[in-house]
């Protein structure tokens, strides 16, 4: 039993040690510069690819010094990353680094597929690091203690370097009075990008030494972050000392769930994160010190240009346009052209889902594909079980979702900003390992084969048996089934629109506008962002009960972190807090993907190229534009984007905690 242990402890502590390092250089940007790095996983697959691209010519012999130049080189991507990408947002809302650094994360994957190819490599290692050394009944490789002892002092050496070195004296100034530091005369910029290539470089060690345990393979940089972040939650974003408990803890118990319990090996270390949050909401040793000074989520025109009126025939000329697609198919153009404007349909809706709380209550959530997966399985399950009716099942699925959305808003509204994003993304984390384990829900093959009818109490039609004939043409199928999806969106905007006109929609606006004078002047912010939560996720649940209508299929990749990021990508393209403007945004994304599939199975390198463009340069999105650019066509005043001025494009960050907990605000 005690040799089992040790085992045990041995193996934890090699997976423990590279979480460590992963971890705390997330810990360290975020705690010196408040910004939340999602690349950071990709960040740790090219310092793996680096590596082996060194030692390939010369075998395992140039392992060593792979070990230390593509760090080197990591580092500096890291120092132009900062630079010319998350530079321009600071003084704006952390959760920008996000949506900025989530198309960092299509730019370097899709590097990666272009540069090295898919598939998994073995890192050569040398042959002083092969073998296993056996004692007291422990076996453990040369190489899992290497990577104990290598971690360990490295770690030692992070923390040594920002407690007694000059660097890490102003590192820690500009973290708590950047400005203050300038006007001593010191250049902090320089030291903020040294800063983030440093991170940048833990996060290669990490993955030169996973990679010599494991495989190297293109996927593992996404593999990695959402453990990551599950550790630096834990321990508190910020906080170094954090980073180094959570990722040891997390490390041994992943490993002892694998070995005694591995059923729940996928959600265990979810189940602990969410419990943690809603214990002590900022992490184990996280405080929420600088959240009061985070900049605002900037949305899109309240108003515009346009009068009311304009907009609205606007609008209905839109619906007009669109109710005419099916018409065309197969004379004017393919039927493709159907099957693809009912994906920008069903997307549009899961966007606008989407903008209800994350653009009118500043409530940015990562894991809002959790609600779209729901609504996909409860209309799955619907068929399967209780009734082969399709408004039976799409009501199945907007009511299941939205008790969801209560059940998961009541824990996770309590906490705030970052944490919150993080807390949801938990949930829909294991929502997603769930799916792949329970039987009744097909495992990781999901729910196929399901048929369906029109109709209630048994009386209806399939969508194939009949046809609708406007002159020549005959509307059936799928056709038919475009109209409906559409009048699931039009009516979907409609409630909501209708919703944010009344005395409810004026409460989400003024928590969008200043949540704390909302409280100061009596309103309970958190049952309004909690009221709003339920009926976002409800339009997500309808999104993912109408896809797997026109799908006929259910699978976990539905509830993919990957959707709930793509979901953000297209609000901000389109236009955050305006309804409207995340249904252009899905209708861009997917028109952009499929002209670029066309050219390039790297369709998402381009695209994640021009979603870093949109949240430096035009944050409001698409539905921005016509403001901006108002008063050079029409040669008078426009409004901006947004109510109030843009941030600078270099003012000072408001750092939350300092990255040495023995100088962070309140952490002693």
């Amino acid at each position: 039993m005690a040799s089992e242990l040790l085992q045990l402890l041995v193996d934890g502590l090699t997976i423990g040690v590279v979480y460590v390092l992963l971890a705390a250089g997330l810990s360290v940007i975020f705690g010196v510069m408040n910004v939340i790095n999602f690349a950071h996983g990709e960040l740790f697959a090219l310092g793996a690819y680096f590596a082996l691209a060194l030692i390939a010519p010369f075998g395992g012999s140039a392992f060593f010094v792979a070990l230390f130049v593509a760090p080197l080189l990591v580092g500096i991507i890291g120092v132009g990353i900062e630079r010319f990408t998350v530079r321009p947002l600071y003084g704006r809302n952390p959760l920008y680094h996000i949506l900025l650094t989530f198309g960092l994360v299509l730019v370097i994957n899709d590097l990666i597929y272009l540069i090295w190819e898919p598939g998994s490599v073995t890192l050569p290692l040398p042959a002083v690091l092969s073998g296993s050394i056996t004692v007291l009944d422990v076996t453990a490789s040369v190489y899992n203690l290497f990577i104990i002892v290598f971690g360990a002092l490295m770690a030692v050496a992070v923390w040594a370097m920002f407690e007694f070195t000059k660097y890490g004296l102003i590192v820690r100034a500009g973290a708590q009075d950047r400005q203050m530091v300038r006007n001593l005369g010191i250049d902090i910029d320089r030291y903020y990008s040294l800063v983030f290539g440093m991170g940048a470089a833990l996060a290669a060690f990490a993955g030169i030494i996973l990679g010599g345990y494991q495989t190297v393979n293109p996927t593992m940089g996404m593999s990695v972050i959402i453990p990551a972040f599950v550790i630096v939650v834990l321990g508190g974003l910020g906080s170094f000392r954090g980073a180094v408990v959570g990722g040891l803890f997390v490390g041994l118990v992943q490993t002892a769930l694998r070995t005694y319990a591995p059923i729940f090996e996928g959600t265990g270390i979810f189940v602990l994160m969410i419990g943690v949050l809603l214990v002590r909401p900022h992490g184990l040793f996280g405080t929420d010190a600088g959240e009061e000074h985070a900049g605002n989520l900037l949305s899109g025109p309240r108003g515009g240009f346009l009068d009311p009126q304009t907009r609205t025939r606007l609008g209905l000329a839109m619906v007009g346009l669109l109710a005419l697609v099916p018409l065309g198919a197969g004379t004017l153009y393919s039927t493709y052209a159907v099957t693809l404007v009912i994906e920008i349909i069903i997307w549009g809706l899961f966007a606008l889902s989407l903008d209800f709380v994350m653009g009118y209550t500043g409530l940015v959530s990562l894991g809002h594909a959790l609600f779209y997966g729901l609504g996909a399985y409860a209309v799955a399950l619907g068929l399967s079980h209780v009734s082969q009716s399709a408004f039976v099942v799409l009501a199945l699925a907007i009511v299941i979702s939205a008790v969801i959305a209560w059940g998961i808003g009541f824990l996770s509204i309590r906490v705030s900003g970052v944490y919150f994003a993080m807390i949801t993304l938990g949930f829909a984390e294991l929502f997603y390992n769930l799916l792949g384990q329970l039987e009744f829900t097909g495992g990781s093959d999901g729910l196929f084969g399901l048929s369906t009818y029109y109709g209630l109490a048994g009386v209806g039609v399939e969508l194939d048996e009949i046809a609708v004939f406007l002159g020549p043409v005959a509307i059936t199928g799928q056709s038919l089934f475009y109209y409906i999806a559409l009048a699931a969106l039009v009516a979907s905007f409609l409630l909501t629109r209708r919703m944010l006109n009344s005395p409810f929609g004026a409460v989400l606006k003024s928590i969008r506008e200043n949540e704390q004078r909302a409280t100061f002047i009596g309103y309970e912010t958190t049952v309004y962002k909690r009221r709003a939560f339920v009926v976002s996720g409800a339009l997500a649940g309808l999104a993912g009960g109408l896809f797997t209508l026109n799908a006929g299929y259910a699978t976990p990749s539905l509830v993919d972190w990957l959707n709930s990021g793509e979901v953000i990508v297209m609000v901000i393209l389109g236009g955050m807090g305006t309804l409207y403007g995340p249904v252009i945004g899905s209708g861009i994304f997917f028109g952009l993907e499929e002209l670029l599939t066309g050219f390039t199975d790297r369709w998402r390198l381009v695209l994640g190229t021009i979603f870093v463009l949109f949240v430096i340069l035009l944050p409001g999105g698409l539905v921005s534009l016509p403001s901006r650019l108002a008063p050079a066509l029409l040669g008078a005043p426009g409004r901006g984007p947004n109510p109030e001025p843009e941030p600078e494009s270099n003012p000072d960050p408001e750092p939350a905690t300092d990255v040495d907990d023995a100088h962070t605000r309140g952490d002693d």
